[in-house]
């Protein structure tokens, strides 16, 4: 089974160059881009700074995708902004896990179950962990670590398939090879810059995947309307689950021993 991911923090859809609020540009982008699954940072809910849109539920609608979370980081004056995956396929309720540091800006990721279809009447559950850390490298390495620590990633089986995207702020491009790399995750992105979107030099945008997953493309998103949607591009993967024969067997017979035990 093949699908589209997106990572793309939208700066609550406000224009990089113009400073202009138009969610109107994001959706564009992402209906060009056709995505599965998005993971999105930096979005806003009941903000008057985005005429109190609650943005996962704007997108999600306009791209006709039927499954969101949101994970509200900071608290604003009046509403909140914060992390987002929206998709095509299932998800089971989020685990949102704090990665704030004290003194330092509120920081969260989402731990959340896909179920993507494999089979018939057959799904595969796939992790996701969208996330947006800190602007600094010790920062960042003590959230990275939380993260690898916490429960639902710790005791996942190396072999199960597990995806870590979103804004890691990485400037100097370390984090991949000294803590996710190490431990078995390979890098999508591999340095493609998106930042900032009208001349992007850093690759704060990453995309990390583990297990049965098989990488087909990994690209950034130039086009115009892109460029001026936010001060970020969105970076894109597209991935097949990537089981053999073997394991397809045992699911289906897993699938069929359920069923007639209903």
């Amino acid at each position: 089974m093949r699908f589209r991911l997106v990572t793309w923090n939208i700066h609550k859809g406000i224009g990089g160059m113009d400073g202009e609020y138009n969610i109107g540009r994001i959706i564009r982008t992402l209906q060009q881009i056709r995505p599965d699954i998005v993971h999105l940072q930096e979005v806003d809910d009941d903000a008057p700074r985005t005429r109190h849109h609650r943005q996962v539920d704007v997108l999600a609608n306009a791209l006709e995708l039927p499954h969101r979370a949101y994970q509200p980081n900071v608290t604003l004056r009046r509403g909140y902004y914060g992390n987002a995956v929206i998709s095509r396929f299932p998800l089971e309720p989020a685990r949102s896990l704090d990665l704030s540091i004290r003194f330092k800006k509120r920081r969260g990721a989402q731990i959340i179950a896909c179920a993507i279809p494999l089979l018939k009447d057959l799904t595969l559950p796939l992790v996701l962990v969208n996330l947006h850390l800190g602007l600094i490298e010790f920062e960042q390495r003590i959230q990275l670590r939380r993260l690898l620590a916490c429960e639902e990633v710790r005791c996942l089986d190396a072999k199960s398939p597990l995806i870590v995207a979103g804004d890691m702020n990485d400037v100097l491009g370390r984090l991949g090879r000294h803590i996710l790399e190490p431990i078995g995750f390979r890098a999508a992105s591999d340095g493609r810059a998106t930042f900032p979107a009208f001349l992007p030099m850093r690759a704060l945008d990453q995309i990390f995947y583990r297990g049965p997953l098989a990488l087909h493309r990994c690209y950034i998103s130039r086009s115009d309307v892109a460029r001026q949607a936010s001060d970020h591009l969105p970076l894109v993967a597209d991935f097949e689950l990537a089981l053999g024969r073997q394991s397809e067997r045992a699911a289906a017979a897993a699938a069929g021993h359920r069923r007639s035990g209903d």
